[in-house]
C-alpha cells in the first residue's frame, strides 16, 4: 500500500469519526494519526485534506445530491458519502492530482470499506461529475 492510499485511509477515518464522535476534529486527527503510520508529507497532506472536506462540505454535498439523481443524498450510505466528498474535493481543490488518480482511489475505498455495489455506486456519481464539469468547460459540447 502507498504511503498516499495510507493518508487518504486516515483523512476516511477521520472524517467517519468526526460524522459519528461529539469531538474536534484536531483531537480525532491526533489519535487517528498515532495508529496510521502517516508521517511527514503525507501527514500534512491529509490534514490538509480533512480541512479542505470540512470547509467545503456544503458545497460538495450539494453536488452530490445533483449528480445523485433519483436518489436522496440522505439515503447514501455515510461511508460512500464521505468517499465521494473527498473525490469531489481532489477533484475540485487538489489540482497535482489527477481526476483519473482522484476516481481510482474513491473506487478502491469503497471495495475496501463499503460493498462492490458502492464501488460502482461511487464510479457513476463521479464519472457524472467529470461529464459535468467537461460540459461546462467546453461550451460548445
Amino acid at each position: 500500500m502507498t504511503k498516499r492510499r495510507q493518508a487518504r485511509e486516515l483523512v476516511l477515518r477521520a472524517l467517519y469519526a468526526h460524522e459519528i464522535l461529539p469531538r474536534d476534529v484536531e483531537e480525532i486527527f491526533g489519535d487517528l494519526t498515532d495508529e496510521s503510520g502517516v508521517a511527514g508529507d503525507h501527514l500534512q497532506f491529509a490534514r490538509r485534506y480533512v480541512d479542505l472536506v470540512l470547509k467545503n462540505v456544503q458545497l460538495l454535498d450539494r453536488e452530490i445530491a445533483v449528480l445523485a439523481e433519483n436518489w436522496d443524498i440522505e439515503r447514501i450510505a455515510l461511508i460512500d458519502k464521505l468517499i465521494l466528498r473527498m473525490a469531489l474535493c481532489e477533484i475540485h481543490y487538489m489540482p497535482d492530482i489527477p481526476e483519473k488518480v482522484a476516481i481510482n482511489e474513491a473506487i478502491d475505498l469503497a471495495k475496501e470499506y463499503s460493498t462492490l455495489e458502492s464501488s460502482a455506486f461511487v464510479n457513476g456519481i463521479l464519472d457524472a461529475a467529470l461529464t459535468r464539469s467537461r460540459r461546462a468547460s467546453d461550451p460548445e459540447e
